[in-house]
Parts: C-alpha cells; structure tokens; sequence
C-alpha cells in the first residue's frame, strides 16, 4: 500500500465537486488538497540493527530476505489510523522498525523468535499493515532493536477439505489472493471486511476481525478450527475437532493475541461452497430506533440475511448528499442494506421471510439499486478518508458493541462524548453511525467522526478518542468490537477485563514469551 495512505493510488481520486461544496459549507475549508511528500524524502531514525544482529537473522532467513532499506522500513512503520497518518506528515525523523525480516514458512518463523529472544530483539508481526488501532506500530519498549517480521511468503494453501468443508491457509495470503484459490475448489470464505483487499489471514485471526456478511458466515474467529503457532517457547497447534470438552478452548487465547502470545503461522477455516445466487434488497426507516427494531427482529426470528446494515439519520443523508437521491426520490430517515446468498431456493425463501418481517416493523422496500451501490463502493471509505485529512478535514472511526436493550443509550453518549470533546475545541463535529454486526443479544455500533483540522490534528483527535473511550465503557459497551486492541485501546483493557483478567494475560504471556519480545506495547497493559 501507499506509504502514508491507504491502499494503492489507482483508488485515489479527487474530491467530487458536490463534496467540494459540502465542506465550503459545514466546515469552511477550501477543499484543496495539499502537496504530499514523496517516500524516498522521510526521514528515518538510523536503524539500530547491528551487522552480527543482521547476519543472526540472515542465517535463519537467507540475506535477501532481511531488509533495512528506506522503503522497506518506511512501509512497515504501523497502520493505516487517522493518527498513523497525521504521524507520518509530521516533520522531523519517523520512527520505523530497524529492519524487515521476511520469513517462508513457520520453522523459519520459530527460528527468528528464538534468536530474537537470545539477543533481545523486540519483533512486531506485519500482515497486511491495515491495523488502525496502533496493532503494527514498531514500539520497541525496553528493546535497543525491534523488527517487523513480515509474513508475506508465507502464502500458500496447505490443504483443501471438502468433505467436511475447511481449508488450511497460511497466515500471509491477502483476503482477495484467499479466496481466488479457494475459488479454484468451487469454495469462498465469504470474509469481507473493510480491509479485505490488503488484509492476511494471519490478520484477521489475530484481531478477531468481523467482515460485512458476518450475519450470514459470522465472525472470523466463528470459522477457526485449527490454528498453527510459533512462540519463543515453541510451536502450539489447536483444534482436533470442531468442538471438543478437553478443557478450555486454548484457540481463544491466540484468536484476538494480536502476536502478543506467538506469531499464528497457518490457519484451518470453515468454507462454503461459492454462492449460486446472490441478491440485493435496500430498505428505509423512519428513525434509528425503528431500523434497530426491525433488525432485531429478523436477528431473533433466525431469517437474517447474509449482509445486515443500518445507517441512521446523519449517515443516510451524507451518503446521499454525496451520491444522490436514490432511484431520484427523496429518502428520509435511515437505510438499511440487505443481501442474500445461497441456492436460489434457499436465496427466496430466507428474502421473503426477512422481507416480512422488516415491513411488519415500519420498513420500505427501496428495491435493490442502493444496496448493489453499497456493495460496489464498500472498500472504497477510506480513500474518501484519505482525501478529507488531504484538504484539512479530520476524519477518523471508532467502533464498540453492546446489547438491544442497551443499544440507544451507547450511541447517545459515544455521539455526545466525541461532539463535546471536539466542540470544546472550537471545531463542531458531524458524527454518524451505522449498525455494521448483529447478534441475537445485541449488535455493534460503527462511528464516523468529521471535523475541521486543527493547528494540532493528532492531539485534536486523541482528546476526542479518549472521551468516547471513557464513554464506552461508563455505557457498559465493549471499547472494540472488531478494530482490536492495540495501543489505542490499551488503557481500557482493564476496564474490560478487569485487574484479575490482565494479570491472567500476564501470566500466559510470560509463559509463551518470557523475554517480552512479541509486540511490544500491544494489548497486554
């Protein structure tokens, strides 16, 4: 990707002349993007690699397969969060791992650790480098050294498992390179998040990442089966059968690590057959209650479609306002997004029943227009994102989850405590939030905050970010649903999991990694 942005340039495209105008008008900015500095021109802090260090590590790897160059370096320098960003256009040296180190496979990658813990070498797994909690930032900690280990060749498919439907994968493969061989069997993961098309398997597992069909296929950590690990104190394999009484399920420790406990190497996933057919179906609500409503109706009843989406009031009209009206009528209120997938039988009968209850709760069907352009544009957000911090407007995400009964009153103080903190600093903030997960109990609540930029855009957005944390958790929600933990949401892991619980993630972690070198800083406060 792009050294201070997301994705590739082919996705990066001006500001439209409506959305020019937009921000003339709620934000007073010019809408001129500024001139952005070239890779080969950032400053680096001198690498600290020594030359016995590099050869150490050559003779796991293979030389061509240790890096300190500048581009190397400066690409795996953390993620792609508003705040990565704003770091990486700041003046002055940028903090980078001081080399990159790319192993082949999980005996290679268990090598590094062990020579890593021997001379105290602090390592940060790299996937894909679309963390936007600070998961890839190269903390060093206490260590003089830290690398990014990037898994990148470990890309394979080990093996493919029709009959009880599971593909083994390595770690490195990207969302869109996984599922074109998976497609050469007839199968699909069906795992589409927002970082789809840069993100690794390794990633997803680690974060415990939730794509936009998890109402369909689930979560990622629901199709985990089997999970190969390389620790500093040796390799853990998990997962004999798909359930199992043989204690707690230790696949949890790892699934959510972030390569705090040990570098997940390969993965053995549930798959599906790919879809016969596929169809689409947008609706609208008078309000944000009512959606919520009618989504947890279709949730509760079992008939949920395989994609679940609600936008409320602000959100529907800024999309709008950026895209047009829909079908060339009006809409007001709140759209909600439908998909289905499956045999065409299964495909009408699911739709059908959905469709009645989403009407019987105050819906209007919008046919099937809105939610084809949802789904073209849907890895398209944060280019737009990109594009705003270019020309002077902060943009940045947050996300949670709680239960229905406590859905309405989370959103109204998350909203209020991100309008307040940046109000207070003179820059009134437009804040929308869609339902992007549902549950049975409950669903998440997926934020997006815009603003003026100020003289200072990090600390601006930080002061924000910790006031819609501390609103969180006083509001009884989770501080990530599918973003992960990081650095940014460190401190509230406790909050979280209680001092008991973080002294339990010590212990493991002592146990797997005694020199401390996995992922400095990440997660375990």
């Amino acid at each position: 990707m792009i050294w201070d942005a997301w994705g590739v340039p082919a996705g990066h495209h001006p500001l439209s002349e409506r959305v020019r105008t937009l921000l003339t008008q709620v934000f007073g900015v010019s809408g001129n993007p500024v001139v952005r500095r070239d890779e080969g021109d950032v400053p680096l802090r001198e690498s600290a690699l020594t030359p016995a260090q590099r050869a150490g590590l050559a003779e796991v790897v293979g030389a061509d397969n240790v890096s300190s160059d500048h581009r190397d370096r400066v690409r795996h320098a953390g993620g792609k969060s508003t705040p990565d960003l704003l770091r990486r256009r700041v003046e002055g040296p940028q903090d980078a791992p001081d080399a990159v180190v790319f192993p082949a496979d999980h005996d290679q990658v268990l090598a590094v650790l062990a020579y890593c813990a021997e001379h105290a070498v602090a390592v940060v797994p790299f996937g894909g480098g679309t963390s936007v909690v600070g998961g890839v930032d190269p903390v060093r900690g206490r260590f003089d050294v830290v690398i990014a280990l990037d898994l990148r060749r470990i890309d394979h498919v080990t093996g493919i498992d029709p009959i009880s439907g599971t593909a083994t994968l390595g770690a490195g493969l990207t969302g869109p390179r996984a599922e074109e061989l998976l497609a050469e069997h007839g199968l699909s993961l069906g795992h589409f998040p927002q970082s789809f098309e840069f993100a690794t398997i390794g990633g997803f597992a680690a974060t415990r990442s939730s794509g936009q069909a998890s109402a369909g296929y689930g979560r990622f950590d629901d199709m985990v089966q089997r999970l190969k690990i390389a620790t500093p104190s040796g390799t853990i394999e998990l997962g004999r059968a798909p359930a199992s009484a043989a204690g707690p399920d230790l696949r949890e420790l790892f699934v959510g690590s972030e390569g705090t406990l040990g570098i997940i190497t390969e993965v053995t996933l549930r798959v599906h057959p790919v879809p016969e057919t596929v169809t689409y179906q947008a609706w609208s609500f008078p309000d944000f209650e009512t959606g919520a409503a009618a989504l947890r109706s279709v949730v509760q009843a079992g008939a949920a479609p395989t994609v679940l989406r609600l936008s409320d009031e602000a959100e529907t009209g800024i999309n709008l306002a950026r895209s047009g009206d829909i079908g060339g009528s009006p809409v007001a209120g709140c759209l909600a997004i439908t998909t289905y997938e499956g045999s065409p039988a299964h495909v009408a009968a699911r739709s059908a029943e959905a469709a009645e209850l989403l009407a019987a709760a105050g819906g209007t069907p919008l046919g099937e227009k809105p939610a084809k352009e949802w789904e073209h544009g849907r890895f398209a957000a944060p280019y737009l994102r990109d594009a705003l911090l270019d020309v002077g407007v902060l943009c940045e995400t947050l996300e949670t989850a709680t239960t229905w009964s406590n859905l309405a009153a989370l959103k109204a103080r998350v909203t209020a405590a991100l309008t307040g903190a940046l109000g207070e600093q003179g820059t009134p903030a437009l804040v929308m939030c869609h339902i992007s997960h549902t549950y049975p109990t409950g669903a998440s609540l997926y934020f997006t905050v815009v603003a003026k930029q100020l003289d200072d855009p990090l600390g601006q957005w930080l002061a924000a970010k910790r006031a819609a944390g501390d609103a969180i958790v006083a509001a009884g929600g989770t501080i990530t649903h599918h973003h992960a933990v990081g650095t940014d949401h460190r401190p509230w892991l406790p909050d979280e999991v209680g001092d008991l619980g973080v002294r339990v993630l010590r212990a493991v972690k002592a146990e797997l990694d005694p020199a401390g070198i996995l992922n400095p800083g990440k997660l375990v406060p």
